[in-house]
């Protein structure tokens, strides 16, 4: 790299001013002549972190940082002395001389600039095709329609990629050479535009500058079947190194100490649009190395939003592990399959008032992927034991119990202590089997009484964890497996099969007659088979409620409480 002359350095330090500077990332109040905030270095809760804009300053007097502004850019941007002199220089508008480089050198940086330039008049060229021209009304009508307003789009600069070779034509016309258009991926091997049709999104680096695009499709011809198309991979634009949104939502996310990480760019926008400014894309990855080390210069605090299918994709739960194990504090807010935070800003900001720990999530992901309570257990319990000791460790063992109906006092042993010879409190997996023995129980107690069989009805096949149980069940009631009335089925034999099911037939016939044994032995009463039945019932609304918020949660609460109040009236 060309070096910087030394009256250049000279002239960046004369000009630059450290307060508007640390201003931009840290929120700063004045006491006397100095201004104090939480330090951006390291996590605190009292403000420890001084700067002194007369001195040009600042101290952390908690972690023991310092410097000068330089040392900020530095320190905070991740660069070098270089990269830091050319941030300030263009911060504070002073124009930089380099010495005399090697042609190589001089090449490269002479290279870097034209394609950066290059990839700032593409920005500006769409963005006028969807403003001035005709071709951009279809995707300003889209844009409207989506609740996005012109002064927000044009905020994020957004535009239109006409058809055919527009743009390309345009840049040649400019002296920008084939070979550099596909450099930066503006056109194709045909020397046609490489987006076509479609509304474009500048992807920007931290610093703001565009690296490449992302284009949207609205038109069902189009010959890129995907719906958003990135450019391609350059030696400017790595996807996996960028997130949508972070050149403007940089001051918020330091000042708030939380990032909002969203799939969409749209989601992003509107959430802007909005007011609600801490938050980014990941524009449809998981999060990355290079993402999180962005971040990790802002805050340690991350809140994930995404549907509630892509929370459980192997790729985003990698990224949250990667947070995790970075030192972020994960928080997970899912979002009903099929809907983005830009179909409702306002109930979207509600629902990121009340969201899950990363482990929470992460329990009730694998209770829901598990084949039956054995692999749950398994599952569960590696991952709760790799967690540190905290308490989103604590609530996640609770839940973790009331999913697999373990009593309380076996919590411990679902978690235990690493490194610890302790033994007392390790669950038995046979009392994984606490469960299927209730679900037997109830279903010999509803074949010795036949009035309860409404009761058994109304409970629902979803009750049951064990397909055989539901089998039973359906027999009990006189379906089928599908639970379609069956004439004539009578207690002293299985009833008619459907024929994918009839290899099943033995392991049913053994079942009901063990249900019928059972209950002549327990000699089960009328009272305790209602018992046995409302526990059942207990059971799945302690599920249910591990996964509901709003509403729901209140009327869940209260419908659990009302069945304890019935399930203690036994006693």
């Amino acid at each position: 790299m060309a070096r910087i002359k030394d009256d250049s350095v000279e002239r960046v330090k004369a000009t630059m001013e450290i307060l508007p500077l640390v201003e931009e990332v840290v929120r700063l109040r004045k006491a006397g002549s100095t201004y104090k905030g939480l330090c951006p270095f390291h996590q605190e809760r009292t403000p420890s972190f001084t700067v002194t804009p007369a001195r040009g300053t600042f101290k952390c007097f908690g972690c023991g940082e310092g410097g000068d502004a330089i040392t900020f850019v530095e320190k905070t941007e991740n660069v070098d002395f270089v990269t830091a002199i050319e941030i300030l220089a263009k911060r504070f508008g002073v124009e930089l001389e380099y010495e005399e480089a090697s042609p190589e050198q001089e090449q490269k940086r002479a290279r870097d600039e034209r394609l950066r330039a290059l990839l700032e008049r593409a920005a500006e060229f769409y963005a006028r095709v969807l403003w001035d021209a005709d071709a951009g009304a279809g995707a300003r009508e889209y844009l409207a329609s989506r609740g996005l307003g012109e002064e927000i789009c044009r905020e994020f600069r957004l535009g239109y990629a006409p058809g055919g070779g527009q743009l390309a034509g345009r840049a040649r016309q400019e002296g920008y050479s084939e070979e550099e258009l596909l450099a930066v991926g503006l056109a194709n091997r045909r020397g046609n535009d490489y987006f076509q049709r479609r509304i474009v999104f500048p992807l920007a680096d931290a610093r703001g500058r565009v690296r490449g695009f992302q284009a949207r499709k609205l038109h069902d011809d189009d010959p890129l079947q995907a719906k958003y198309v990135n450019s391609p991979e350059t030696e400017l634009f790595r996807k996996g190194d960028l997130l949508y949104g972070l050149d403007g939502a940089r001051q918020a996310i330091a000042r708030e100490d939380r990032a909002v990480v969203v799939e969409g760019n749209t989601d992003v926008i509107a959430l802007r649009q909005a007011g609600f400014a801490p938050v980014v894309a990941s524009m449809g990855t998981a999060l990355t190395e290079a993402q999180l080390r962005e971040l990790a210069r802002l805050t340690k605090r991350l809140f994930l939003c995404f549907d509630s299918d892509a929370a459980g994709q192997d790729a985003t739960l990698r990224g949250m592990e990667l947070a995790v194990r970075d030192g972020f504090t994960v928080r997970v807010v899912p979002l009903p399959s099929g809907t983005d935070p830009a179909d409702d800003p306002a109930a979207f900001q509600e629902k990121l008032a009340a969201p899950v720990s990363y482990p929470v999530h992460r329990v009730r992901l694998e209770h829901a992927r598990a084949s039956d309570p054995s692999a749950a257990f398994a599952t569960i319990r590696a991952f709760l034991t790799s967690l540190p000791d905290s308490p989103e460790q604590h609530d996640a063992v609770r839940l973790a119990a009331d999913l697999l109906d373990l009593p309380p006092e076996t919590q411990a042993g679902l978690a235990p202590a690493r490194g610890s010879a302790r033994t007392a409190g390790v669950v038995s997996p046979r009392l994984l089997d606490a469960g299927l023995r209730l679900e037997r129980s109830a279903l010999a107690g509803v074949a010795a009484h036949e009035s309860l069989r409404p009761v058994l009805e109304r409970l629902g096949p979803e009750q049951f964890d064990d397909e055989l149980h539901r089998r039973a069940r359906a027999y009990l009631l006189g379906q089928d497996a599908g639970g379609r009335r069956l004439d004539g089925a009578r207690e002293a034999e299985a009833p008619a099969l459907p024929a994918p099911e009839q290899q099943d037939r033995g392991d049913l016939t053994t079942l009901l007659a063990e249900l019928y044994a059972l209950r002549d032995e327990e000699e089960i009463t009328e009272e305790t088979a209602r018992q046995l039945l409302l526990r059942l019932q207990e059971r799945g609304v302690q599920r249910q409620l591990a996964a509901a918020d709003g509403d729901r949660l209140v009327e869940l609460q209260r419908e659990l409480a009302a069945l304890r109040d019935e399930i203690r009236a036994f006693a």
